[in-house]
Formats: structure tokens, C-alpha cells, sequence
């Protein structure tokens, strides 16, 4: 049977279950990426599964989101997480060292291999014919343990690439046009592979920033074939003997099927507040500007930096518009640095920043109020940027360089200069002096985790009760983001470590309310939250279901979950329901009470679950299409209370 490269990927690592679309599936995972703002998480996750040493090929614990050290919060988890790393045997990359999608496709992606990452951008390094998700803490630390990842079989959506980018397009305009076509659920329920002669225009590193926004679209994966490219790319690295070739069929067959001929494509950007609200850069021309940012992971390959380098040369940007640089890998900022590419962006006006995620998650490089941010960063929620009222456009590095030039968004192929043409560099900078190697086993094993004051443990969560009178404290609308439910940022993201705190700032944004709320509920039997289509979208951060959780949820009713969110809330117990009739959504308002009856054994030996309406008794029928696995899971309170039941039954 010929195969494409994602059922290769998927049939050489299959655990368990059928590559048939719906299906739920184990996968062994032969890699783990852990960043700051989630993995203190999956460290103390480790520590109370009693870890001895990672059992996976590879675990790379990053610092790149946390790095400002305005007080000792952030320092003291930089150090907690080193001793982590160096306990648990994974590597760990020091602050500076840069964003953890890059470095790993630099220094540790290997095709052929899976990768799980709890960053929703994981999928990054699909580039490298891998596979490679993002998942919830939790789920990354199953699979450090040597758990399988469960998921639904995908479908997979093969989109042929035929043509050639055209001066001022570059590879962020092929994810925007996927964007543009399918919006930010299109992608659910999908891997997205691309395919076809297009490929030989794209580099490695466009691949990147196409598979990194895959997760904007809500797939599960995006998939590249390994090919020569990667191959070259490896080999710059140093890296060669790394490479394998992956390739499908020549007569493989796809699930569902798109063609984006690149000679057609031009230059795009998003519009405030979601990354599918594209159209065409002209159509915005004009519009003012108060901040161009070139960086991020969506947007992270030397090439990004350079023709942004080359159009500001020897010119200057508009007055009143900060010309942010956000580099993304050490490596690739003394590469370039090497190339004098730094200082063109410096004698134009620009701001260079430490390599890491920084402005993309709110960590710094905050807008303006009132004002515009032009960015090539991979989202655009509200709030994101750390500016409560913001408005963030979204484009690729072409486009951001020649607006900081004009002071407002500006179609760049209107330029009266040519575009300029850039090469990767001919003796490239190989450094992975800040990626510190695991230490070996005997060695680790003599390792004391360090704790700082901000760390704390996760309380303990009952099971699953068989009956709930359920207040509805929140009813949300159509995609309602991650970063709605708990911001990131400055503010909040030094208390990823310590639940208590950090779920003080939950729902902030739709209802400043909803804590004080929420926490009137705790003490009862908690409360629930309805919502419209792709619920929880966005970034993998297990804190957006665990810290509602804290504050007593305990079900959530909608039209549909995003993936990764929809695992997330039952990892911690919090029962995901779905609307069996959509229009039932119109009967239910803030503060209807859902009577849940004989739950326990609905959810064990249904599909569907029966609740009434408040005083009405109006009879809904909800679905939660869990698994035999996670049915246990949600009952337990969880997947730390059904790890530990598990332990019990093996001991006993």
C-alpha cells in the first residue's frame, strides 16, 4: 500500500489502535520539548511521578518565554528548572540561548522521528520530516516516563505546492493564504502535509515558519518530507549524519486535498484579532503604524532578518515607529551579526532585543494603547501582545520591513527599489555552547531539584461526583483563545509555577468577575462554562484548564474544543461536552443551573449525557466522545489521580 510521509511517521511509531480517521491512537514518542512557561509544570509532574531518568531519545528543557527578571520569580524557576533538567536527564538551554522551535530544528530535530512538545508551536518542526505536537504538560511528561500520546487519528490534508514565490513574497504569505482559505479551525482534526514541485523553492526554514502556524489553524501536525533541502540543512548544522530521506509514495493518496500554486501568491496580512482574518497588504495600505517587530518563531530563520536587514540599509524608519528585532536563536544572531546584517538594522532606528520569544507572548515589546503593531509573530489575540486594548496586524518580514520604512502598512512590492536577494551565509556559526547535554544516569541520580519561593505544588482534585448542580458562570462566543482564558505575559506568566496565584487572572479579560465568582463555587459542587465553536483555541498551556479547574469547574458545554485545550480539561477532570443539537446553546444564559443526574455511570457506559435546564427541566443531551481510557481519566478527577490509582492496583 503506498504511503504518505505522515502515515509512514504514524505506522512506524503506532502503539496502539488504527490508522482510521476518528480513532484513538498511541504513538511512542521518541522526543520532548518543555519551554519555561510550562515545563516548571511538567518538572513538578515528574517529581511526583518519581521519575529516575527520561526514557525517551531526547528531552530538551528551554528558557526562552520567561527571560525578563524583574524581581527573583523568574530567576529562581530558571534554576529550579536547570536542576530539573540536569536530575531528569534533558537537556537544557540556558536564557539567551534563544526559542526553542529553532534551536531544536537546529541542534536536535532528527527526521523520521516524533517530537511532543507542550508548546502548541511543537509542530514547528515538521520541517524535518517529523512529527512532531504540541500537547498539554501533563501529556509531555506521560511521554518523558515512556508513556504513548493518545490522539484521534487524524485525517491528513495534503496541499501540492507548484509554482515560485515572487519578489517581495516569502513563505509567511503561504501559511497567511492557507489562513485566508481556511480560517483557524480548518485545520481541526487534521495533519496538514505539503507535497509537489513548489517544495524545491521553499527552504528549510520557510518550512518552518509554514508548519509553525499550522497551529493557527488548529491542526494537529504539519508535515514536510525529509528531502535534500533538509538534508542541506542538516549539513550546515553539522548535522549530517543525522539525515535520512522520507518521502511518500509516488502514488500516495491524501484524505482531502488543496493546491496553492506560489507564483499566484502576494504579499498578506491578518488583521486584529485573529490570525484568519487575512487579506491582501494593499487593501491596508495606508494604514498607520506605531511598531514594526521582525521575529518570533513563525518568523525565525536567518533569511527572515537579513532581507529585513537589506531593505533598511543605508535608509532610516518613519519617525515615531519603534523597529523591534527580536532575533531567535543565539546561533543565528552571531550569524548575522558576522554578516553585518545587525548593524544595518541598527543605523536604521531599529531595537534589538535578547533572543527569545519575548513581544510574541507578551513578555515585553507591549504596543502602544490606541495604536498599531505590525508584527511577524504567529497570533494576534486579544490582549496578547500585553496591551489590554491592542491591535495587532500579522505579516511576514517583507512587509514589516519596508512599513517601518513608510510609518504605515504598505503593499512592499510598491517599493522603487528592487527586492533585495539573500543568501544563507557561506561559513555558517555552528554554537550549542548554552544547550547544556544531559547528564548520565548515575550522575543525575545524585541531583537535588532547586525550589524557590514561588513554587508550589498542585492541591490534590476529586473524582468525577455522580450528581452536579452546575451554575453557569460563564457563556463565551465562537473562538474564544487561550489567551482569553489566561493570559500570558509579563504579569502572569511569572506564577506559572505556583497555581494558586496565577489562577487569580483567569477570564481577566471576558470578565474580571468571574474569579471572585468562581471561587464562591469551590466549596459547593463548582460551576461550568458555555461556549460556541473552536473553544480553546491557541497555545498549549495546560495552566488554561488547570487553573479554572483550582476555582471549580467542572464541565464545559460547547459547540467544539480545539485539540489540545479539549485534552488539556480532561487531563485535569473537567468534563468536555458538546452540544448533541447546537441550538441548544440559545436556551442556556449565565447563572442556569445544569442538574447532572447519575453522571458517573453515564460517562462510563455512554456516549451522550443527560442534564436539565434550571427551573425550566428542560431535558439536554450533550456528547463528550472520550475514550475508554479517558472516561477513566475524567472520573478519576484527572490523569495524576489515575497515574497514582494505576501505581496502587500494580503494588496491591
Amino acid at each position: 500500500m503506498a504511503l504518505n510521509v505522515t502515515q509512514k511517521l504514524i505506522k512506524e511509531h503506532l502503539l496502539s489502535g488504527e490508522m482510521k480517521p476518528g480513532a484513538e491512537i498511541g504513538l511512542q514518542i521518541d522526543q520532548t520539548l518543555t519551554q519555561d512557561a510550562t515545563g516548571t509544570m511538567v518538572m513538578l509532574e515528574l517529581e511526583a511521578m518519581g521519575l529516575d531518568y527520561a526514557k525517551t531519545e531526547a528531552s530538551a528543557q528551554y528558557v526562552d518565554h520567561n527571560l525578563i527578571q524583574e524581581d527573583n520569580k523568574n530567576p529562581d524557576d530558571h534554576l529550579f528548572l536547570e536542576s530539573a533538567a540536569q536530575r531528569f536527564g534533558l537537556y537544557f538551554s540556558r536564557p539567551g540561548n534563544g526559542v526553542s522551535h529553532p534551536v531544536h530544528m537546529q541542534r536536535l530535530a532528527i527526521p523520521g522521528k516524533t517530537l511532543l512538545g507542550s508548546d502548541s508551536h511543537t509542530c514547528a518542526n515538521g520541517c524535518m520530516g517529523m512529527l512532531a505536537m504540541g500537547a498539554g504538560g501533563i501529556d509531555v511528561a506521560m511521554a518523558i516516563t515512556g508513556e504513548p500520546i493518545y490522539i484521534k487519528m487524524p485525517e491528513v490534508m495534503g496541499v501540492k505546492l507548484t509554482g515560485k514565490l515572487p519578489d517581495w513574497v516569502s513563505a509567511k504569505d503561504v501559511i497567511l493564504e492557507m489562513l485566508r482559505r481556511h480560517d483557524v479551525k480548518g485545520g481541526v482534526g487534521k495533519i496538514i502535509e505539503y507535497y509537489g514541485p513548489g517544495l524545491d523553492e521553499l527552504t528549510a526554514m520557510d518550512r518552518h515558519v509554514i508548519a509553525n502556524m499550522g497551529a493557527e489553524l488548529g491542526a494537529t501536525a504539519t508535515v514536510f518530507p525529509s528531502d535534500n533541502e533538509v538534508k542541506r540543512f542538516l549539513a550546515m548544522q553539522d548535522r549530517e549524519d543525522d539525515w535520512i530521506e522520507l518521502i511518500a509514495d509516488d502514488d500516495a493518496k491524501y484524505d482531502l486535498h488543496e493546491e496553492i500554486n506560489l507564483s499566484e501568491l502576494e504579499p498578506l496580512v491578518a488583521k486584529p484579532t485573529s490570525p484568519g482574518n487575512v487579506v491582501p497588504a494593499r487593501e491596508l495600505a495606508g494604514t498607520p503604524i506605531y511598531q514594526s517587530y521582525i521575529g518570533s518563531s513563525a518568523n525565525p530563520g536567518y533569511g527572515d532578518f537579513a532581507v529585513a536587514a537589506e531593505i533598511v540599509k543605508n535608509r532610516n524608519i518613519a519617525n515615531g515607529v519603534s523597529f523591534d528585532i527580536n532575533p531567535t536563536s543565539r546561533q543565528m544572531l552571531t550569524n548575522l551579526v558576522k554578516e553585518m546584517h545587525i548593524a544595518s538594522l541598527l543605523q536604521s532606528g531599529a531595537r534589538l532585543h535578547q533572543a527569545g520569544c519575548n513581544g510574541c507572548i507578551g513578555m515585553g515589546q507591549a504596543p502602544a494603547s490606541g495604536r498599531n503593531s505590525l508584527r511577524t509573530t504567529p497570533r494576534n489575540f486579544p490582549g496578547r501582545s500585553g496591551t489590554k486594548e491592542d491591535s495587532v496586524f500579522l505579516s511576514g518580514p517583507e512587509t514589516a520591513a519596508v512599513s517601518a520604512l513608510t510609518g504605515e502598512i504598505t503593499d512592499p512590492r510598491t517599493m522603487d527599489f528592487p527586492y533585495p536577494k539573500v543568501t544563507d551565509p557561506s561559513e555558517p556559526n555552528v554554537d550549542d555552547r548554552l544547550l547544556e547535554k544531559p547528564l548520565p544516569p548515575e550522575e543525575a541520580q545524585s541531583k537535588e531539584l532547586v525550589k524557590g519561593p514561588n513554587i508550589a505544588s498542585i492541591p490534590a482534585m476529586d473524582g468525577l461526583p455522580d450528581s452536579l448542580d452546575l451554575p453557569v458562570l460563564l457563556k463565551v462566543g465562537e473562538n474564544i483563545s487561550t489567551d482569553e482564558i489566561l493570559a500570558g505575559g509579563a504579569r502572569v506568566l511569572p506564577y506559572r509555577s505556583n497555581l494558586p496565584e496565577i489562577s487569580k487572572f483567569t477570564y481577566e479579560i471576558v470578565d474580571p468577575t468571574y474569579v471572585d465568582r468562581a471561587n464562591a463555587t469551590k466549596e459547593k459542587s463548582g460551576h461550568a462554562i458555555v461556549g460556541g465553536f473552536n473553544y480553546g483555541q491557541g497555545s498549549s498551556r495546560e495552566h488554561a484548564a488547570l487553573a479554572p479547574r483550582y476555582l471549580g469547574l467542572r464541565a464545559v458545554l460547547v459547540k467544539d474544543f480545539a485539540r489540545i485545550h479539549w485534552q488539556n480539561l480532561v487531563n485535569f477532570g473537567v468534563l468536555p461536552l458538546k452540544f448533541t443539537n447546537e441550538k441548544d446553546y440559545e436556551k442556556l444564559e449565565q447563572e442556569t443551573v445544569l442538574h447532572f443526574e447519575d453522571l458517573r455511570n453515564q460517562v462510563k457506559n455512554d456516549d451522550h449525557i443527560k442534564l436539565t435546564v434550571g427551573d425550566s427541566g428542560d431535558e439536554i443531551t450533550a456528547e463528550h466522545n472520550l475514550s475508554e481510557r479517558q472516561r477513566e481519566v475524567v472520573l478519576s478527577g484527572g490523569l495524576i489521580n489515575w497515574i497514582k490509582e494505576r501505581q496502587q492496583n500494580t503494588t496491591s
